[in-house]
């Protein structure tokens, strides 16, 4: 969707669309699953784990961290990332909001 159509939807649609698109991509699930076991990790132990580049892990722990999902906090030289348990569960209740809404039925076509 261009950035031009993006204002013709609530905020709430946007930021579930960032969300989605954040978790529309195997190594960053791959990351999230990492990052969930191990409560924190540093980019070079994502890279240790994950069959990608180092630029390409850069590349999609900014993805996540634009979509809020997870925080990085400078350490020195190193940047630790974790889960941000508040956008977290805010993403999972719009989740789950959005997926109770389907009531079903046998009328579809």
């Amino acid at each position: 969707m261009g950035a031009t159509k993006s204002y013709q939807f609530s905020v709430k649609e946007n930021k579930l669309a960032k969300v989605a698109k954040a978790l529309g991509h195997p190594a960053r699930i791959a990351i999230l699953n990492l990052l969930a076991k191990r409560q924190t990790c540093v980019c070079g132990d994502i890279v240790d784990e994950l069959p990608l580049s180092q630029s390409t892990v850069s590349q999609h722990l900014k993805e996540l961290k634009e979509a809020g999902l997870i925080t990085g906090e400078i350490e020195g030289a190193r940047v630790c990332y974790c889960i941000d348990a508040k956008q977290w569960k805010a993403a999972q209740a719009a989740l789950n909001q959005m997926f109770e809404t389907y009531k079903g039925g046998s009328n579809c076509c």
